[in-house]
C-alpha cells in the first residue's frame, strides 16, 4: 500500500481548522451586536408616574404664575412710561408758559426803578427828553383824544385781521400803527392782543390781562412779525369774545380793531350783537370803547374785486359810532 504524503494531510488539517474558527467567530460577533440593539423597555409604576405628571403640573403652574407676575410688571413699567411722558409734556408747557411770562414781565424791574425814580424826581436833574415829555403830559388834557381817538382808557385790546390780505399788503404798516397806540398810552395797566376770530398772540396769557412793560411792548413788536393765525375777516367773533371777558364796571377799556375787509354776511347782525353784550352803563357810555383803522386793501383808489373793503369801513364807522370810539381809515401804505 502506497504511502500518504505529510504536506497534504497538513494542508487539510489547517483549512479546516480555519473555517471553524471563523464560523465560530462570525456567530460570536452576531450575538453581541444583536445584545447591543436590545430594545429596552419603560417599565415603571403608574405611581411613579403620576407624580412625574403633578411635578410637571406644578412646574407649569410656577411657569404661568411668573408669566402672569413679569405681565403685570411690564404693564407697571409702561404705566410709568405713559405717566412720565405726560409729565414731561406738561412740564414743557409750564416751562413755556414761564419764558412767556419771563419775556413779558422782565422789564418789571426797570418800571419799579423808574418809579422810585419819579418818587426821588426832586433830587434828581432832569434830562432834556424827560422835560419834553412832562410838558406833553401838562398839555394833554384827561380823557383827551390824539388823532381824534379818546386815549383815557387804562386797558387795551388789540383786535387784529391776520388774513393773507393784511399780512401781503398791510403787516408793516399794522405795526406801525399798534407802535403810535401804544406811543399813545405811556402806561396802562393791562394790554391784550387778539386776531379778529378771538385767537391770542400769547395763548399763556390767554383771557387774562399782560402787566404794561416795556419788555412787553418790546415782546409785541417781535411778535408780530411772525404771527400768522387763521383769520377769516370778520371781527364780530374778536369784538365779542374780548367784551364778554375782560368787561367790568371797575376798568376802563378800549378795543382796537385793525383789518381790511369784511366777509360777513349782515352789518346789521354784528352791529345788534354788539349792543347786546356792549350795554351802556348809568351814565349812558358803552361798556367798552371800540376804536377801529382802516388798511388800504381798497381804500384810498386801490382796487378790489368786491365791496368787502367797503363794507368794513361801513361796519366800524357804526360800531365805532355806537360805542363811543372813532374810525380812522388810511388812504395809503406808506
Amino acid at each position: 500500500m502506497a504511502r500518504r504524503r505529510r504536506g497534504e494531510a497538513e494542508t487539510f488539517s489547517l483549512s479546516f481548522l480555519d473555517c471553524i474558527c471563523c464560523g465560530f467567530g462570525a456567530i460570536v460577533l452576531l450575538l453581541v451586536l444583536t445584545k447591543i440593539y436590545d430594545p429596552v423597555t419603560v417599565d415603571r409604576p403608574p405611581q411613579e408616574l403620576e407624580g412625574l405628571v403633578e411635578q410637571l403640573e406644578d412646574t407649569l403652574f410656577d411657569i404661568r404664575g411668573e408669566s402672569e407676575r413679569l405681565e403685570a410688571r411690564l404693564k407697571s413699567i409702561t404705566d410709568q412710561k405713559v405717566d412720565a411722558e405726560e409729565r414731561v409734556y406738561r412740564l414743557r408747557g409750564e416751562l413755556s408758559r414761564l419764558r412767556g411770562q419771563f419775556e413779558a414781565t422782565a422789564g418789571d424791574a426797570t418800571v419799579a426803578g423808574e418809579t422810585l425814580g419819579e418818587l426821588l424826581s426832586a433830587r434828581q436833574r432832569l434830562t432834556e427828553e424827560m422835560r419834553r415829555l412832562a410838558a406833553r403830559a401838562k398839555e394833554r388834557k384827561p380823557g383827551g383824544a390824539v388823532g381824534g381817538i379818546p386815549v383815557d382808557s387804562e386797558y387795551i385790546v388789540f383786535i387784529i385781521d391776520t388774513s393773507g390780505s393784511m399780512r401781503q399788503f398791510n403787516w408793516n404798516l399794522v405795526l406801525r400803527k399798534i407802535n403810535e397806540v401804544l406811543n399813545a398810552y405811556p402806561r396802562v395797566r393791562g394790554i391784550q392782543i387778539m386776531n379778529d376770530n378771538g385767537a391770542y398772540m400769547f395763548g399763556q396769557f390767554a383771557r387774562t390781562w399782560m402787566t404794561d412793560s416795556a419788555q412787553l411792548r418790546r415782546s409785541i413788536a417781535q411778535r408780530m412779525r411772525t404771527w400768522d393765525a387763521f383769520s377769516d375777516s370778520n371781527p364780530a367773533d374778536g369784538i365779542a369774545a374780548a367784551i364778554r371777558t375782560f368787561w367790568s364796571a371797575d376798568k376802563k377799556i378800549s378795543l382796537y380793531v385793525f383789518g381790511d375787509d369784511f366777509s360777513g354776511n349782515s352789518i346789521k347782525g354784528v352791529v345788534d350783537g354788539v349792543a347786546d353784550i356792549n350795554k351802556p352803563d348809568a351814565s349812558g357810555r358803552p361798556r367798552v370803547r371800540i376804536h377801529a383803522i382802516g388798511f388800504p386793501i381798497g381804500f384810498g383808489g386801490i382796487g378790489s374785486s368786491d365791496n368787502r373793503s367797503t363794507k368794513f369801513a361801513a361796519l366800524m364807522r357804526e360800531l365805532c359810532r355806537r360805542n363811543g370810539g372813532t374810525f380812522v381809515a388810511l388812504t395809503e401804505r406808506g
